[in-house]
């Protein structure tokens, strides 16, 4: 069961607080630096906000976290389904390689301590995953064209050619998004998942436009890989519905602040 922290900065993970070797989270608009539609709590820095801020966003979130030797691991997402995996062999390289190997990436794999691994989103989904056997989280950013392209099903790919990941050893969590009755969409963005093979009936419901389901979307791709559905929490929040707590894009336009969903395995 999700629930706040008691200072309202971050919304945890029931389904993952159950496993004391990592720590998972989704940040809210309260209690950070920022301001404008970028008040408070804003961690990205390609949404137009002032750098001053972030860095101080940041280092408070950085503090928040468990452990002694932590960092923040963030990519720059351009809504495709490209998958990086932070090794230690990553984590050797200097900082300008990381930063290119971290550009046009929308999720991340790693089996390192004390690196957290996050995605921003504002009505976009994140989902974070644990492969509770071998070891390995992710992060992943699924807007619709991610949806659309299985990045879900990529990482989840990824994890198991790197590591052995299988669904069974897997728990997930869906993060704060944009709800099927806020997501309204043109009928060429309902084509792209009709032609992918999505189950239409299961995701799409027509009212004055269609709507669609990224939240069940993205759900069946961790389904069909073979997590359980028992192992997958999913928020039920959404962003465009709850702008007080939340960034939404959709709401806000786009030079607004982002929520940055996180997660790391816990460094000793």
């Amino acid at each position: 069961m999700i629930h706040y922290s008691e200072d309202k900065r971050m919304l945890e993970y029931g389904l993952m607080k159950s496993y004391p070797g990592i720590f998972c989270f989704s940040t809210t608009r309260h209690g950070g630096y920022s301001t404008g539609e970028y008040a408070s709590f804003n961690c990205n820095n390609y949404c137009g906000d002032v750098m001053e801020n972030i860095l101080k966003n940041r280092s408070l979130l950085c503090s928040l976290l468990p452990g002694t030797e932590k960092e923040l691991v963030i990519p720059h997402q351009v809504h495709r389904a490209e998958v990086r995996v932070v090794d230690r062999e990553f984590c050797k390289q200097p900082e300008s390689l990381r930063a290119s190997l971290l550009e046009g990436v929308d999720a991340l794999v790693t089996d390192v301590p004390g690196k957290c691994i996050c995605v921003s989103t504002a009505d976009c989904v994140p989902v974070m995953c644990f492969d509770t056997k071998q070891g390995v989280v992710a992060a992943i950013h699924a807007g619709w064209r991610g949806t659309v392209a299985r990045i879900i099903t990529e990482t989840l790919q990824v994890m198991n050619r790197t590591y052995g990941t299988q669904g069974k050893d897997v728990v997930a969590c869906i993060g704060p998004s944009i709800s099927l009755e806020a997501f309204e969409v043109g009928d060429e963005v309902y084509t792209c998942f009709e032609q992918q093979g999505f189950d239409m009936q299961r995701i799409a419901s027509r009212q004055e436009k269609w709507h669609i389901d990224l939240w069940e979307a993205n759900r069946m791709q961790l389904l069909d890989f073979g997590v359980l559905s028992s192992n997958i929490e999913l928020s039920g929040i959404c962003t465009w519905k709850e702008n007080a707590d939340f960034f939404s894009a959709r709401r806000q336009g786009i030079a607004s602040g982002r929520i940055l969903s996180g997660i790391m395995l816990k460094s000793v």
